[in-house]
């Protein structure tokens, strides 16, 4: 069988601070979700358990995210995609960098986060590292959504 698979090869001196964020970003989305749904008059005990499910669910999605930047990895600075992790890395990009909007970036607004239009020197060290994590996390998730078939994740 001919599985589509793409390997990107990446600077480790840039990727690695970025790592950084997704990591410290992790330990949050495992107590939060990245989108909260509104689950409005649900039984607590019936949202309590959506909600675990959820969470442990984000949680698993990033772990995998995180687990692609491996020993080999850091030897190699090559990152695979293929049907087996495409959707999981997408959903975990989109949660990083949903919590990354909301906690990280907020100063920055929507419109420019959308653009990505903003001179890095002006910003100070942790803002920088937060947008070009989020950056670099749209980044992963067009190269998957062009690159990979669309069968693969779901669509």
């Amino acid at each position: 069988m001919n599985r589509k698979r793409i390997e990107v090869k990446l600077a480790l001196p840039v990727v690695a601070p970025l790592l950084d964020v997704i990591k410290e970003l992790a330990d949050s989305l495992r107590k939060h979700l990245a989108a909260p749904p509104d689950l409005g008059d649900l039984d607590p005990d019936f949202r309590d358990a959506w909600v675990g499910e959820l969470l442990s669910a984000q949680a698993d999605d990033v772990h995998m995210l995180l687990a692609l930047f491996d020993d080999e990895f850091f030897r190699e600075g090559v990152v695979a995609f293929d049907e087996d992790n495409a959707e999981i890395i997408v959903r975990a990009c989109a949660a990083v960098r949903l919590r990354l909007r909301e906690r990280d970036l907020k100063p920055l607004g929507d419109e420019t986060l959308e653009t990505g239009d903003v001179d890095l020197a002006t910003l100070d060290e942790p803002l920088r590292k937060a947008f070009m994590c989020y950056l670099f996390l749209a980044t992963v998730q067009e190269l998957i959504i062009q690159h990979l078939d669309e069968s693969i994740l779901g669509g």
